[in-house]
This record gives C-alpha cells, sequence and structure tokens, in this order.
C-alpha cells in the first residue's frame, strides 16, 4: 500500500481537470486530496467522482478557495460554517475521510500510524513580532500584498477568521490528546504548520494567509511520520526535526514549468506501509 497526495488542483481551469481525468487507477493505495479543489461544491463532486474508483481510500481537507462564497443561487451561496459542512457531507456521501471523521489506521507494517486529515485555518500570527494584528493587514498593503480570501473566505457564525482558527485548533488539539500511546501520525492540512514553511519567496507577507504560531511543535507532540500540506503552490520538500514536511500543490497552469517535474501525485514517505 502506499500513500500519495496532491492539493491545489484548482479544476476550474480546464488544464486541470484534464490532468485530474488522467490519474490512473491504484486501487491498493490511500489518495490525500490536500484543498483548494475549486471554489465551487461542483467542482468537489467532479473529483471525488473521478478519484474515489481508483483508490483504496481517499481523504480530503478543505483549502480557504473551497470556501469561499460566490454569489448566486442555491449551494453556491453558502457561508463559512455551513458551506464546510456541506462539503464535508459531499465527501461523506462518496466514502470520503474528513476533518470530522475518526482518525483512520494505515494499513501495512510499522508502528501504528493513523491519516489526520486536519481542518486549522489561520490566524494572522505569521507575522512579525512588532506588528500588532490589528495592523496586520496594512502590514501587507505596505508591499501591494492582499489575499481575495478577505473578501470571499466568510466565517460565520464566528466573531472572525481567527476566532473559527481558534475553535478548529481546540477541537483538533483535544481529538489529538486522545490518541493512544505510541501512535504515529500523518498531519494533513491545506495551510502549512510552521512559520518556516509560509513565506513565500515573491510574496513573503502573503504569510498572514497562511497558518498559525501554535502548530509549530504539532509534529513533535504528536508524533508526526509525515506532514502535508499546500497552499503556497510551491511543491517542496522540508526535513524538520527528522519529520519529513511536503507541499503538494499542482497550482495553476501558468506556474506547470515549476511544478511538472514532480509529477502530479507525490507518493509520502515511499514504502513507509509496505509488508515487503
Amino acid at each position: 500500500m502506499r500513500l500519495f497526495a496532491v492539493s491545489d488542483l484548482h479544476v476550474g481551469y480546464r488544464e486541470n481537470r484534464d490532468l485530474v481525468a488522467a490519474i490512473p487507477s491504484a486501487e491498493d493505495d490511500w489518495l490525500i486530496l490536500g484543498g483548494d479543489i475549486g471554489e465551487r461544491i461542483s467542482d468537489l463532486e467532479l473529483v471525488l467522482s473521478l478519484t474515489v474508483p481508483r483508490f483504496a481510500r481517499v481523504a480530503w481537507v478543505p483549502g480557504n478557495h473551497d470556501l469561499w462564497t460566490r454569489s448566486g443561487d442555491g449551494e453556491e451561496g453558502l457561508r463559512g460554517e455551513a458551506k464546510y459542512r456541506r462539503l464535508v457531507e459531499v465527501c461523506r456521501e462518496h466514502g470520503v475521510l474528513t476533518p470530522e471523521d475518526p482518525y483512520a489506521l494505515l494499513p501495512g507494517g510499522g508502528p501504528p500510524t493513523v491519516l489526520v486529515p486536519m481542518f486549522l485555518l489561520y490566524d494572522y500570527s505569521f507575522r512579525p513580532p512588532d506588528v500588532s494584528r490589528e495592523d496586520a493587514l496594512a502590514w501587507a498593503r505596505e508591499e501591494g500584498v492582499r489575499c481575495a480570501d478577505e473578501g470571499l473566505l466568510d466565517f460565520e457564525p464566528h466573531a472572525s477568521r481567527d476566532a473559527w482558527c481558534a475553535s478548529r485548533l481546540a477541537w483538533t488539539e483535544r481529538r489529538l490528546a486522545e490518541l493512544p500511546e505510541g501512535t504515529s501520525t500523518v498531519l494533513v492540512n491545506h495551510f502549512p504548520l510552521r512559520r518556516a514553511h509560509a513565506r513565500p519567496p515573491l510574496v513573503p507577507r502573503f504569510s498572514l494567509w497562511c497558518g498559525t504560531e501554535r502548530t509549530d511543535d504539532w509534529h513533535l507532540r504528536y508524533r508526526a511520520r509525515a506532514v502535508v500540506y499546500g497552499h503556497l503552490h510551491i511543491a517542496r520538500t522540508h526535513v524538520d526535526d527528522g519529520v519529513v514536511f511536503e507541499e503538494v500543490s499542482l497550482g495553476y497552469p501558468y506556474q506547470r514549468p515549476m511544478r511538472r517535474a514532480r509529477g502530479l501525485l507525490r507518493e509520502i514517505l515511499p514504502g513507509a506501509w509496505s509488508d515487503g
């Protein structure tokens, strides 16, 4: 059994839809969809219809684009928590693991390891220590950096995106603390868990919308064998404290020359769950 991952498919682009449609079957293997499938519920439904029949198990976490609210009728007008809950329902209709489900034990040899899909959002804490939360958006704008989330990612019924993030963090921490001693994890979140991994070289102040300081040591606290994330559209591998961090974005078509050399799907910890 192998564990693959990809994020930031952005299937609103025809070129990206074609790449997803061409994913080969791997019926003994698992697939992680790491968020930013698209901006509409129908985008998620399309990708699940293509991937679920081809893999033994599929897991999903939401990205910021998945949660955007677009004007229109019906479900596309869902906002905030309601949009997230509807996406979870769609995944469950396809038998896909979500951040709301019990953690699944990965099959194969080695120490017991669970797959941990997470939805943690961000709280604007990836900023310099001398910049207050109140001044954070102005600090980013000084270099012309803005994020469409400010207009499209609704946070109702929460008081703010920060508050939604805090709620998700507290709930996820409680669940992780209940894992049996000796259980390892593969942590999956759309946004980077560490500030060091959340600094896009061309737009470093975009880090504001990239995660939270509160997860900086989660790879150690929760015995991670690997951490999977996306969001930055910079596919790369870091090794911190002996833990592999894989950024698995596909990204937009114009970014393809930077991405295609590494392939569409990334194998996480190659061979880690092989029975030999």
